[in-house]
């Protein structure tokens, strides 16, 4: 059996645990520079407030209900979602991360009676932990565990854990699930198979194998035989690889600066580096791209972008910063205020594809790698500490008016209780 660990609302159950008068309260956290909505709390869900969103125009819903909104404290996020994950490391023997508030866990060697109640201690000790509410679903395959989770979120007699362990369980299950809330079928995919009459699961379940087969791609093949019972959607690792990683920012103000937009470009070079190490992937080329308020029709527009290749694929971010740079000389222009930039990293490879240079210092590219391993080493213990001087922090780029405390990572921000009688 396999079991998915989901974070409830996770946004906002980070920000209930160090703000626990926020309980029952309608919450929503905030996109970049305080935009739309990303997270709700399901107080928040009930007011009608829809994911994307644009804040002002919920305003008026906002004032009326008292709901409480926060920048995007993704630094808080991410600590929180490392907790969560060190717990599960210390009950389960084989976990895989899915995102920041999911991972499967693997239960073959838990006995079948006692799924139920496992799931129900899993509950209870991540959040006795952490303090995060979690649903867990059980079932023999990934998407048939994705089901049971939404099961567990949905109805309380579960007690936060929902195990399909049977067909019958099964069907009932897939009978009250909307075709388009089942993993791997997008809201494209979903309006066809409507507009075919497949309306929930279980529909789409019990169609013959040979009409699946010559209708539907292999990815949607294997998400019928899942939903069928078989296992045949392992690991992250049958993905199909990586090509393109990109980092950009929309900014507060318009930048006119040339050196306020390099220190931009220079930043994001650096944690695209630091996104190939956690990956251990290497890239080849780099693109930069910058542009102009397309909204802004009453003023000049421009937009362009450049594109370097290097000598050999690499994950050093003082090597992409300096490729970078080079690339944002030949295409800045003066004279327009620029709103977005970006940094995107392609023909990307793993180690195992690595084309090795016969005229490469390897002490130097030795030494280089141990300073890039050292410096995330240092950032991955906390609050980013240590970054290259050319990549200065981004904060200030963006609006964040409404962040939280950083209760776990900054010792100015921890919490202050007063024990005096």
């Amino acid at each position: 059996m396999i079991g998915l660990v989901d974070c409830n609302n996770f946004f906002v159950s980070c920000e209930r645990v160090f703000r626990p008068e926020l309980r029952c309260r309608p919450v929503v956290v905030l996109s970049n520079n305080d935009g739309c909505v990303v997270a709700m709390s399901n107080e928040a869900k009930a007011l009608g407030i829809k994911r994307g969103v644009p804040l002002f125009k919920i305003r008026d819903i906002v004032k009326a209900n008292d709901v409480i909104a926060f920048s995007g404290n993704h630094r808080l996020y991410g600590d929180m979602s490392r907790r969560v994950m060190a717990t599960l490391n210390s009950i389960a023997d084989d976990i895989e991360i899915s995102s920041i508030d999911e991972a499967f866990i693997d239960l073959e060697n838990i006995d079948t009676t006692e799924l139920s109640a496992f799931g129900v201690n899993l509950v209870r000790k991540i959040k006795r932990d952490v303090g995060v509410p979690v649903s867990v679903g059980i079932a023999p395959n990934r998407t048939l565990a994705k089901v049971a989770a939404r099961f567990a979120k949905k109805y309380l007699g579960y007690k936060g854990a929902c195990v399909i362990d049977t067909a019958e369980k099964a069907r009932k299950a897939l009978s009250l699930t909307a075709i388009g809330d089942v993993w791997g079928i997008g809201p494209r995919i979903a309006r066809r198979l409507t507009e075919s009459g497949i309306t929930n699961a279980l529909s789409f379940a019990d169609l013959p194998k040979e009409t699946v087969a010559q209708r539907y791609n292999v990815m949607l093949q294997r998400t019928w035989r899942e939903l069928n019972g078989e296992r045949c959607i392992e690991s992250d690792t049958e993905r199909p690889a990586q090509k393109t990683l990109t980092i950009s920012r929309t900014f507060a103000t318009d930048f006119f600066s040339y050196q306020e937009l390099e220190d931009a470009v220079s930043r994001f070079a650096a944690n695209v580096g630091e996104r190939l190490r956690r990956k251990n992937l290497f890239c080849a080329e780099l693109t930069v791209f910058i542009a102009t308020n397309r909204h802004h029709t009453d003023t000049p527009q421009y937009s362009n972008c450049s594109q370097r290749t290097m000598y050999e694929a690499t994950d050093d971010s003082i090597t992409l910063c300096k490729e970078a740079k080079t690339a944002l000389k030949s295409i800045f222009r003066p004279g327009y205020g620029y709103k977005r930039a970006g940094v995107t990293a392609t023909r990307i490879v793993d180690r195992e594809h690595l084309q090795p240079n016969l005229f490469e210092d390897a002490e130097g590219k030795k030494r280089r790698k141990k300073l890039m391993d050292t410096i995330d080493r240092i950032n991955r213990a906390g609050v980013e500490q240590v970054h290259l001087a050319s990549s200065p922090d981004m904060d200030s780029c963006t609006h964040h008016e409404r962040s939280s405390r950083l209760y776990t990572q900054r010792l100015s921000d921890i919490i202050e209780i007063n024990c005096r009688r």
